[in-house]
């Protein structure tokens, strides 16, 4: 499988959003790719402040039955493409928005994802997501995290319980807030994004596509840092801080199979030895 991951700017312009989006994946169907991860909040860009998002500078909320979304999977067409975007759901007369991500093909949306671990502020901009959950797709058995959901390790854990044999991150992943490095390699959030990718990767024996937003909204500087990381953790393809597309082609069932060939790491897990109850807030 060829697998492309993408480091771009979204902002909070739809429609420039989805030129980009066609674009990028029209140099990557050139590229051969089969599977593509665009960062999160492809459409209509991230927040521009973690601590205290203001009502007035939210991105922009779509149903799933949205056009604009339902154009990104006819531009897909026999890809696989996964994006984020900020997602509205009517419940009970009231209007709720998740941080959420879709995976779609040429045949409609295969699969979906809202955010579970809201870092800072972001509560109170979006509503958490509550469960990890796996998918089918036509190139194997999927699953997707929003960035904070991989600092969590349950996380990636649960979607490769579940099947998952290709796990997508799709992050708008920004520099530190508080402890603001000079340079962007140097910078602490900069080493624990690589670092997350690496051992969620190896801990579940799973290849891991990691997407990450660019550039700079209000007072976020995001990192960028795609990457396709293999079963064992090591780094297959990846960009730095600049927009560009990571591409790796891998045999994921075969890389999968010879990563577990000894050490299993699903089979070896020992949970009635696990002290769940201390979860408890």
């Amino acid at each position: 499988m060829r697998i492309g991951a993408v480091a771009a700017h979204f902002g909070r312009d739809l429609e420039r959003s989805l030129d980009k989006v066609e674009r990028i994946v029209d140099d990557a169907r050139t590229s051969g790719v089969e599977l593509l991860v665009l960062p999160d909040a492809t459409l209509g860009g991230y927040l521009t402040d973690l601590r205290h998002p203001s009502a007035d500078s939210l991105p922009p909320a779509l149903p799933e039955d949205d056009d604009r979304i339902s154009r990104i999977a006819r531009l897909a067409a026999d890809m696989v493409v996964c994006f984020g975007y900020t997602e509205e759901v009517v419940a009970d007369d009231e209007v709720v928005h998740y941080n959420a991500a879709l995976c779609v093909h040429g045949d409609g949306v295969l699969g979906r994802h809202r955010k579970v671990h809201q870092p800072a502020g972001e509560a109170l901009a979006f509503r958490a997501g509550d469960r990890f959950t796996a998918f089918d797709t036509p190139l194997g058995r999927l699953g997707m995290l929003i960035d904070y959901d991989k600092t969590f390790p349950e996380s990636a854990r649960s979607l490769a319980l579940d099947g998952a044999e290709v796990i997508a991150c799709l992050s708008a992943w920004p520099a530190s807030v508080t402890d603001r490095a000079s340079r962007l390699p140097q910078d602490r959030q900069s080493r624990l994004f690589d670092l997350y990718d690496s051992a969620r990767a190896a801990e579940n024996q799973v290849v891991w596509v990691s997407s990450n937003q660019t550039g700079v909204m209000g007072g976020l500087r995001f990192l960028g840092q795609a990457k396709v990381v293999g079963p064992g953790g090591d780094v297959l393809a990846r960009t730095w801080s600049k927009g560009a597309l990571a591409v790796a082609d891998v045999d994921v069932r075969a890389e999968i199979a010879r990563s577990r060939r000894i050490l299993h790491h699903l089979d070896e897990l020992a949970p009635s030895s696990y002290v769940t109850d201390r979860w408890e807030p």
